[in-house]
């Protein structure tokens, strides 16, 4: 299976270290968070892995070539011009993968101990278009599940905003991990050009195609988000 980290993000939440590096390069107990993404996916045998770059993207090249991509081998899709969000971000990536298999893709900034051969395994059994990985975390914005875990909705709690896909009385809210498997039939029914984010691609296709949820709560997982998660994450991931 190959891999898509986005990484190329502004890194906004993360000032001041993304006013001079990307954010896919801060250090987390002595490896950067990217470094930690790819050894990561290496445990479950991803080696091939495409990375996408905005942020000083030449920091990213440079590291990356300076630790021959730890040991993977690391495709990089230039976003230099436009940053196109997650949405944007793989479809311009779509000829990186193979057009009969599922690949994954996670963010940059996540770091997780999940084990990715039973997510896999999750969605080769249930064979929906899309499996994402999500928690029972505390967050202000959840999708919204039916109790089989398929996908119906997402609602943002601190502003009320609600997008719902398919509509049901009784709603499940978990919180997004951003770790993703697809199948490859994805590219041809993302409708959206330009700029966009996969959020909008699964509440698109969820009312016509199965989006399941895959409940990994009690695996570790911190959102690298911003500077102050650094400490936390030192803590858990050694």
């Amino acid at each position: 299976m190959k891999a898509m980290i986005f990484s190329a993000g502004l890194g906004t939440r993360f000032k001041p270290w993304t006013d001079a590096h990307p954010k896919a390069l801060a250090v987390v107990n002595g490896k950067s968070l990217l470094q930690r993404n790819i050894e990561w996916l290496q445990r479950f045998n991803i080696h091939e892995v495409i990375v996408n770059i905005h942020h000083f993207p030449e920091q990213v090249m440079q590291a990356i070539e300076k630790n021959k991509g730890w040991g993977s081998k690391i495709t990089i899709s230039d976003e230099k011009g436009q940053l196109l969000e997650t949405g944007g971000g793989l479809k311009k990536a779509k000829s990186f993968f193979d057009v009969d298999q599922p690949f994954l893709t996670t963010n940059v900034d996540i770091l997780t101990n999940l084990d990715v051969d039973k997510l896999l395994r999750f969605h080769t059994q249930k064979r929906p278009l899309i499996s994402f990985a999500v928690t029972d975390r505390k967050t202000s914005r959840y999708f919204l599940f039916d109790e089989g875990l398929r996908l119906c909705g997402w609602e943002n709690t601190k502003t009320g905003e609600k997008k719902i896909s398919i509509q049901k009385d009784k709603l499940l809210q978990k919180a997004y991990s951003c770790v993703v498997i697809f199948q490859p039939e994805i590219f041809s029914l993302m409708k959206r050009d330009g700029k966009f984010s996969l959020v909008d691609v699964y509440l698109d296709l969820a009312a016509k195609h199965t989006i399941l949820g895959y409940d990994h709560t009690g695996d570790l997982l911190v959102d690298v988000g911003k500077p102050d998660a650094v400490a936390l994450a030192e803590k858990m991931f050694l």
